[in-house]
């Protein structure tokens, strides 16, 4: 398994970035000023991108792994990573996401805990309503992880 960031042409990705946010003009706002990285175990598996957030917080953007190999740790992989490569820098990765019971278990698991909320987030931004687990998502709850 290796790790790499990627540096030109992000958007060969866009099948991986639209599993973890589904409208990709919502993506544009932070793809080119985000550090990109993908996990390649024989192919890639999984991205993630992040963003300084200022205030010692680095912001996980978007995580996602290939359907095909969830729930294999790629996901954690990423983030044990990201805790790793940053903790000199930063003091606490944080992460936004819907209030699902697909995702916020995930990242409880691996070491995050609720942090705020930001009330109709996705009705607010996206332009059709977003379902995840069966469950629409309004307000985006951010759980943080001290590095």
């Amino acid at each position: 398994m290796k790790i790499r960031e990627v540096n030109e042409n992000k958007k060969q990705y866009i099948s991986l970035l639209l599993l973890a946010d589904e409208q990709e003009n919502m993506i544009d706002r932070y793809l080119e000023r985000g550090t990109m990285y993908v996990l390649e175990d024989s192919n890639v598996k999984a991205e993630c991108v992040v963003c300084d957030e200022g205030n010692g917080i680095l912001e996980i953007k978007n995580i996602a792994v290939d359907s095909k190999n969830q729930g294999k740790g790629y996901g954690k992989a990423l983030i044990d990573f990201l805790a790793c490569k940053y903790a000199d820098g930063y003091s606490i990765l944080q992460v936004g996401t819907g209030d699902s019971p697909l995702t916020i278990p995930f990242y409880e698991k691996c070491g995050f805990v609720r942090s705020h909320k930001v009330q109709n987030f996705f009705t607010d931004n996206y332009d059709h309503p977003i379902y995840e687990g069966g469950v629409q998502l309004v307000d985006m709850v951010y759980l943080q992880r001290r590095l």
